[in-house]
């Protein structure tokens, strides 16, 4: 008999699996990585917004979120700008390619998730919503003692 913990597990190994063949999808359909697909995302919602900001808004470090900056530069998809008020800032935006890219780019999400979970009432989505955030923080403390440890 399974345990609820064993049940939790495999919920999230179910997650996990529908995120990478979702993320593949991604791949195939618009040539973007996942995180790339995000990033773009940002960008055209965060109009001069800094990388820092970006990479805080996407949840992932700001040497990733710099990394895979450098790869849509490259491609085309975005450039950074120089602050006209302070010189010192830097910020990030879209291309017309960018632009163009994510109007032809499938959802960061799979549509059917999306529509049913647009289709809960407001209080389930807010209970799931809270049952990840919690699953997320007690993820992220492991995360956090291991780092812990590797520097002991």
């Amino acid at each position: 008999m399974e345990t609820v913990l064993d049940q939790m597990l495999l919920s999230m190994r179910r997650i996990m699996r529908a995120s990478d063949l979702h993320s593949n999808f991604i791949k195939r359909t618009s040539g973007l990585t996942s995180p790339q697909l995000l990033l773009l995302k940002a960008i055209k919602r965060s109009q001069d917004a800094s990388i820092g900001e970006l990479s805080e808004a996407i949840c992932l470090s700001q040497a990733t979120a710099t990394t895979i900056l450098d790869r849509l530069e490259k491609a085309g998809f975005a450039r950074r700008v120089r602050s006209e008020i302070d010189k010192r800032k830097v910020h990030v935006e879209l291309t017309d390619a960018g632009e163009a890219i994510l109007e032809d780019a499938p959802p960061a999400l799979q549509t059917q998730f999306i529509e049913q979970f647009c289709e809960l009432k407001e209080y389930d989505q807010t209970a799931l919503l809270s049952s990840l955030q919690r699953i997320a923080d007690l993820m992220e403390q492991d995360d956090n003692q291991a780092d812990t440890r590797q520097v002991a």
